[in-house]
Parts: structure tokens; C-alpha cells; sequence
């Protein structure tokens, strides 16, 4: 079964709600306008129910089939929101919004999913209730997190949820997927060293922070290197350092900030241990003191084994098997559709984007051409997942 039909008729006005929302792009938990257009397309459709207002500004929406033998419910999932970026190609539809842009196509994946809502409402050939959850802020906001925390599974029914997010690079028309682990888990930490200030022309007379800095961000690259299974994956990254203002002043404090990540809890731990370990020692080996402050973010994104197979088979339905790939390699990059997959057994895909710059990228643009095969897979998997009975 190949792209639908009646979804490859809608093309051109999905594509037209994607360029809309492109041009209006709001960041985390403020897509008041992306929220309200949302629900507007929802009402238009005629869905059974449109609830706002769910994990703050997360949208609903639910769609019953002509059958009604079930009341199972399968639900899935877009995200809404921008990114902090300004826009630098000239687009007929660019960013009308100084500083924000859709550049990780939550415009593409909203606009998609509000075109297998419009069919389904149309065709309602499924025997339970389609379940479209629009979410905002998962650019960093934990919107994921907190739909459901608001009781968004058990007042939908939800037993299922999928997800997709679009891959710059990866060929249009394919999609990739593996059980367990396909994004990683994230964690921020600042670690704040405290030396003795002084004149650079005496550096007898002082601890120098940016030395003992410069020591520990080398340092902690042993972490990975030999503090981890080989086998298993893990980053840390130091991306910010901020010390001392003069040229001829050694600073007082210094202070890193960066990144973990990993794909499983124990590795995780693993790491916050011996990033502690390492900055406080070699802080105290140079007569310095560091403290390490951790931000937890989101967990790992697990897919479970039966959904991965059943949604791997959808795509296959759309692209055929040769076009999906069942074993991917994860991504390092994290994901809060994670808390979803916490609560509920489901499954999250990657969809090729064809050529493109890369996501959160100021020249990034979600290619509509993909718009027929992602829709057409969430269609496939309500009418699948929830066949009818004759």
C-alpha cells in the first residue's frame, strides 16, 4: 500500500498550513497562535472532541471510526513549537518573527498530522479512537513531560503513541527505526572553580582558574574514554567557559558548562559520578575548589519491541521494505516524546528530509515533499492498528 491517495490529493493544502505556521514560528510553551490554528483545522474536520489547554498549551484531538465494536485508543504525536534562531533564507513564507524560526520542522510534523486528522475524520475507517496530540516546548520545555503529567493517557485512553521527527540528509521516502534506545538521555552541568585572583605577572602568588579549568576540560574526555564500555555510547561536551575580563588578570572563578548524554540509566550514572570526581580533584590538586551542579533533562528515548516491528511495517506499507531501515543507529541528540514512551508502549521513527541543512540550523527548511509519506503513516497506523470489523 503506497502514499493515499485522497492524503496525496490534500498535498498542496497541507503544504499551504505548513507555510503558515513556518511564517508564525512561538517558542515552548507560548504557541498560543500555533495551539488556536490547531484546533480551528480540528474543529473544521469535525472531530468528536478538541481539548485544550493539555500540558499547558498542548492541543488534543480525538476522532472516533464508523465502527464501534472498541474503545482502544492509539495516539499520535506532533510537536509545535520553534527555536530561537533567526531565519536567514528568504523564503516566501520565512519567519515573520525577528529571533524565531522553524528550524527542526515541528512546522512539517504539525502540518502533517493535522492532514491524517483531516482524512481520517473524512474516511473513519477504524473500528476505537484516533488520538492526535499536538505538543508544545519540547525544544528544551519538557512539554512531553508535562501532557502527561496533566493525565493526558488515561483521560484520552491512550495505550499506544507513536511519534516521528524528519532527518536532514536521510533520502526522502525512507524511514529508520530500532528497538530500545534511538535517542539519548541529556543532562546539564556547570561546574563552578574557585582559585585566587591575581596579577598575571605573578602567578606564584595566585591559583589560576583558567589552568585548572583548561586541566578538567581535557579530563573529562576520559570519561568516554576510559570510564565507559567501549560498547556503549556516551558525550560530554564543554560548551560554554567563562573566566576573567582583562588581559592581565587572573580570575578569581571560573566557570564550564555542558553536556552529557547517553542511552542507558546505568551509563548515565556512571558518567555524573566521574564528572564530579574528576573536577573536584583536579580543582584540589591545583590548590583550587569546584563545585559541580547538575540539571537533569530528559531520559533516554526507548522504543518498545512490538510497536517498533508494527510501525516499522506501516512505513514499509507507505515506502515499501526496501526504503525502511530497521536497525538504525541511534542519535545522541535527546528527545522528550521519551516521557511518552515512559508511560505507554509505542515507537518513534525517523523520516528522511532529502537533502537539506541540518536541523536547528538558521538555513534549515522542512521539505514538503514528505509531507504525503508522513501523513499517509499516520493514517495507515490508526487504520491498521484499529482495523474495522465487517
Amino acid at each position: 500500500m503506497p502514499v493515499i491517495d485522497r492524503i496525496a490529493d490534500l498535498s498542496e493544502e497541507i503544504t499551504t498550513w505548513r507555510h503558515d505556521l513556518h511564517a508564525h514560528p512561538e517558542l515552548q510553551y507560548d504557541v498560543h497562535r500555533t495551539a488556536d490554528f490547531v484546533a480551528e483545522k480540528l474543529r473544521a474536520f469535525g472531530c468528536d472532541e478538541v481539548v485544550t489547554g493539555i500540558g499547558r498549551t498542548g492541543v488534543v484531538g480525538v476522532i472516533r471510526g464508523r465502527a464501534h465494536g472498541s474503545n482502544r485508543a492509539i495516539g499520535l504525536r506532533a510537536d509545535m513549537d520553534a527555536l530561537p534562531i533567526q531565519e536567514v533564507r528568504d523564503l516566501p513564507y520565512r519567519s515573520t518573527v525577528p529571533g524565531k524560526m522553524h528550524a527542526c520542522g515541528h512546522d512539517g510534523h504539525t502540518a502533517m498530522l493535522l492532514g491524517a486528522a483531516k482524512y481520517l475524520a473524512e474516511t473513519r475507517d477504524f473500528d476505537g479512537r484516533a488520538v492526535l496530540i499536538f505538543q508544545p516546548a519540547e525544544e528544551g520545555g519538557g512539554g512531553g513531560e508535562a501532557m502527561v503529567q496533566d493525565g493526558m493517557m488515561e483521560r484520552f485512553g491512550v495505550e499506544a503513541v507513536y511519534g516521528l521527527h524528519n532527518i536532514p540528509g536521510q533520502p526522502l521516502g525512507t524511514f529508520a527505526i530500532r528497538p530500545g534506545p534511538i535517542m539519548a538521555s541529556t543532562d546539564r552541568f556547570t561546574i563552578l572553580i574557585e582559585g585566587q585572583g591575581g596579577h598575571a605577572a605573578l602567578p606564584q602568588a595566585a591559583v589560576d582558574t583558567v589552568l585548572v579549568g583548561s586541566h578538567i576540560v581535557v579530563a573529562l574526555q576520559s570519561i568516554v574514554a576510559r570510564n565507559i564500555d567501549p560498547l556503549d555510547s556516551a558525550v560530554v561536551s564543554v560548551c560554554a567557559v567563562d573566566a576573567g575580563e582583562a588581559f592581565n588578570v587572573l580570575p578569581q572563578t571560573a566557570e564550564l558548562r555542558g553536556t552529557m548524554r547517553a542511552l542507558t540509566p546505568a551509563v548515565r550514572d556512571r558518567m555524573r559520578e566521574r564528572l564530579a570526581a574528576i573536577a573536584e580533584n583536579i580543582a584540589a590538586a591545583f590548590g583550587a575548589r569546584a563545585s559541580v551542579d547538575f540539571a537533569s533533562g530528559y531520559p533516554a528515548t526507548e522504543n518498545h519491541p512490538a510497536e517498533t516491528d508494527f510501525m516499522a511495517g506501516i512505513a514499509a506499507q507507505v515506502v515499501g521494505e526496501a526504503q525502511v531501515d530497521r536497525g538504525v543507529a541511534p542519535m545522541m541528540a535527546a528527545e522528550d516524546f521519551s516521557y511518552m514512551l515512559a508511560h505507554r508502549p509505542g515507537a518513534y521513527i525517523f523520516m528522511g528530509n532529502g537533502p537539506s541543512a541540518g536541523l536547528h540550523h538558521p538555513e534549515y527548511d522542512f521539505n514538503d515533499a514528505a509531507i504525503p509519506y508522513g501523513a499517509s503513516l499516520w493514517a495507515r497506523i490508526i487504520e491498521t492498528g484499529l482495523p474495522a470489523r465487517e
